[in-house]
């Protein structure tokens, strides 16, 4: 699994015109799973998430996670994040998984964030034409890989 994850001081999720997520401080995920990814990688990346330490403490120093911060999270899946540019100018999304293996894991990681997190989490909608916007706080934009474990 892949995530880009952005601290936000606030953000939204909007499909054809209608409102679907709205959270104040905390991350926004664009998650993108691809075929080998198991739930050993849904567990370890949720954990990380969950207790990464990028939100500031009373020093303003980033020093507290969101679990802590009791901040809230949205999560948006993105199989663009799996796109290869090596050959021409066109990306190729062949390592992206296909959506009837991708859509239960994406679901699968919602659940365990959740419960990592012990409160809800708010999603787009799988497969969707989504607008997202957010307005960064930093900005903290962090790239996270389940299978380089970083």
């Amino acid at each position: 699994m892949r995530a880009v994850i952005q601290r936000v001081s606030q953000a939204s999720v909007t499909i054809e015109g209608n409102k679907v997520a709205e959270i104040a401080s905390g991350l926004v995920v664009l998650l993108g799973v691809t075929d080998s990814d198991t739930s050993q990688d849904i567990q370890w990346l949720s954990n990380k998430l969950t207790n990464l330490r990028v939100f500031n403490d009373a020093d303003g120093v980033m020093n507290t996670s969101l679990k802590d911060s009791n901040g809230s999270a949205i999560v948006v899946s993105q199989f663009t994040l799996y796109a290869q540019t090596k050959k021409g100018n066109r990306p190729s999304y062949i390592k992206a998984a296909k959506p009837e293996i991708a859509k239960p894991l994406y679901e699968q990681f919602v659940r365990q964030f959740e419960n990592d997190l012990g409160q809800p989490v708010q999603t787009g909608e799988f497969g969707a034409d989504m607008k997202v916007a957010l307005l960064n706080d930093g900005p903290v934009t962090i790239i996270i890989d389940s299978k380089a474990r970083e």
